[in-house]
C-alpha cells in the first residue's frame, strides 16, 4: 500500500477501503481536485507512488488535506463526483479536460423518456425543454454506460421507439418494460423514469424502502406477479454489483492500451453476404475489450440494393445502424470491415456524412494477393494506429471471422425462407 506523507491531513486520520469520492485541498482549503474510487484507500494512496507524470506531481505538490465521502456503491460515487465537479469546478479537474470533452447523461423529455450518454458538444443547450434531466459532467462516458447497464436490472429503462410489432431483445430479459410494443402505458413508464432519476439523485435507500413496502402490499392483495417483479427489482437494487464501473480508476491503463484505443473499447465488425446478389444481408458484431458481446449483435436484410454490390449494401447497413445512435446504441471506438479499400472508403463516406465531431477509426481486413494471408487495410488518416493494430491483429481477425460467420448464417436463413416461398 502506498504511503501518504504525514504532513497531509486526512479526514478522520484514515481512508476507508470502500467506494466513495475524495476531495483534495490546497493550503487555503480550496478543493483543487475531485475523484471517485471503488476503494478510497487504494486509489488515493496511488497518487503518492513514484515516479508520477508531471500533471500528477504538480497536483500532489499542492495537496495539503484530503476529505472523502463514502458511498454504498461505485455508481453512486460516479454521480456524486459529477455533482461535486459541477459545484466546485476544481482547478485540476478543469485543467485535465476541457468542457467539450466531458460526457453527460440526459433523460429526454418525451412521452416515453430515454436515457442517453452525450458529449458536451452534442447537447442542445438552446432546447432546455428537450431534456427532463441532465447529469454530469462525467470524465468517463464508458463508466456512465456501464452504470446504466447495471442499474437496468433494477430499474428497467428503455430506448425503444413505441409502435414496434415485436418486443425488443431487452424486453425478453426483463430489462425493457415493453415500450417497444406499448405494453406499458406512458404514465406507468414515467414512474419508472422518475425512479431512475431518483437513483441518480442519490436516493437509492429511499427507493429500496418504497419497493419493499409496495412488494408487501402487492403480496397482501394477492397480486403475486407484481410482488414477484418488485421482489426481483428490490434484490437487484440491494445487490448492485458495480465494481466494473470504476475499474479503470484502480488499474493503471498503459500507453500501449491507450494507443490501441478501440481494441480495448467497443469494436464493431461488419460483413455482407449474398449469392449473386440474392437474399443479400449484412451483419454487425460487437466486441468489447477483445471479447464478443452477442446480445448486441444485429442483422440487416438489404432493402435498397439490387444485384451483387457489397459496397452499396455496406453503406445501407451503416446508415441504418447510425440511425440508432440516438436510440441507445453506443458509438463504436473502432469499425472493422470485412473487405478492402473500396469497402473501407464506403464506410468512411457514411461516417463523414454524420457531421459528428467524433473520430471513429475505420479499417478493413482483406486477403492478400496469394489469398492465404489476412492483411489490414488502414487508411492514411489512421496510419498512426498501425503499430498497435498490427500488434493486436489476432483480435481483429477474430472480429472479422465472427462478422462473417454471423452474416453467412443469417443469409442461409433468409435464402431458405425465400426458397420455401418460391416453391409454394
Amino acid at each position: 500500500m502506498y504511503m501518504i506523507p504525514k504532513e497531509i491531513k486526512i479526514q478522520n486520520n484514515e481512508l476507508p477501503d470502500c467506494p466513495g469520492v475524495y476531495l483534495m485541498k490546497n493550503a487555503k482549503s480550496d478543493i483543487i481536485y475531485v475523484g471517485k474510487a471503488t476503494s478510497l484507500k487504494r486509489r488515493v494512496g496511488s497518487y503518492f507512488q513514484r515516479p508520477g507524470d508531471r500533471k500528477t506531481e504538480q497536483l500532489v505538490s499542492n495537496i495539503k488535506s484530503i476529505d472523502y465521502i463514502e458511498q454504498p456503491t461505485a455508481i453512486e460515487a460516479l454521480f456524486l463526483e459529477a455533482n461535486l465537479i459541477k459545484k466546485y469546478k476544481p482547478f485540476y479537474n478543469i485543467k485535465e479536460k476541457d468542457d467539450k470533452s466531458y460526457s453527460y447523461l440526459v433523460i429526454t423529455n418525451e412521452d416515453y423518456p430515454r436515457p442517453y450518454v452525450l458529449r458536451a458538444t452534442d447537447i442542445d443547450d438552446s432546447a432546455s425543454k428537450k431534456y427532463k434531466a441532465v447529469y454530469g459532467p462525467f470524465t468517463s462516458s464508458r463508466a456512465v454506460r456501464n452504470a446504466l447497464d447495471i442499474i437496468r436490472k433494477a430499474i428497467p429503462w428503455s430506448t425503444c421507439a413505441p409502435g414496434q410489432k415485436r418486443p425488443c431483445f431487452y424486453a425478453s430479459l426483463g430489462q425493457c418494460p415493453g415500450v417497444c410494443t406499448e405494453a406499458i402505458s406512458k404514465v406507468e413508464y414515467n414512474k419508472i423514469i422518475r425512479d431512475l432519476m431518483a437513483f441518480f439523485d442519490g436516493k437509492r435507500s429511499e427507493l429500496i424502502s418504497r419497493y419493499n413496502r409496495e412488494m408487501k402490499a402487492a403480496a397482501k392483495n394477492q397480486k403475486y406477479e407484481k410482488a414477484a417483479s418488485l421482489r426481483n427489482r428490490l434484490y437487484a437494487l440491494e445487490h448492485v454489483r458495480d465494481v466494473s464501473v470504476l475499474a479503470k480508476d484502480d488499474v493503471k491503463i498503459t500507453d500501449e492500451q491507450r494507443g490501441a484505443g478501440g481494441i480495448f473499447g467497443r469494436v464493431e465488425g461488419y460483413d455482407i453476404s449474398n449469392i449473386s446478389g440474392t437474399s443479400s444481408v449484412g451483419s454487425m458484431v460487437v466486441f468489447r475489450h477483445g471479447a464478443p458481446e452477442k446480445a448486441k449483435y444485429r442483422k440487416f436484410r438489404i432493402r435498397t440494393v439490387l444485384g451483387p454490390d457489397d459496397t452499396k449494401s455496406l453503406k445501407e447497413v451503416l446508415k441504418r445502424r447510425f440511425k440508432h445512435k440516438d436510440r441507445g446504441w453506443e458509438w463504436p471506438d473502432l469499425i472493422l470491415i470485412d473487405g478492402g479499400k473500396g469497402q473501407v472508403s464506403a464506410a468512411m463516406d457514411v461516417i463523414q456524412s454524420l457531421n459528428t465531431s467524433r473520430v471513429i477509426p475505420i479499417i478493413g481486413i482483406a486477403k492478400g494477393p496469394d489469398r492465404k494471408k489476412d492483411e489490414l487495410v488502414i487508411p492514411p488518416a489512421f496510419a498512426g494506429l498501425t503499430p498497435q493494430l498490427n500488434k493486436h491483429k489476432d483480435i481483429l481477425v477474430q472480429v472479422r471471422d465472427e462478422s462473417h460467420r454471423f452474416a453467412i448464417n443469417y443469409h442461409r436463413k433468409v435464402r431458405s425462407e425465400s426458397l420455401r416461398i418460391t416453391k409454394k
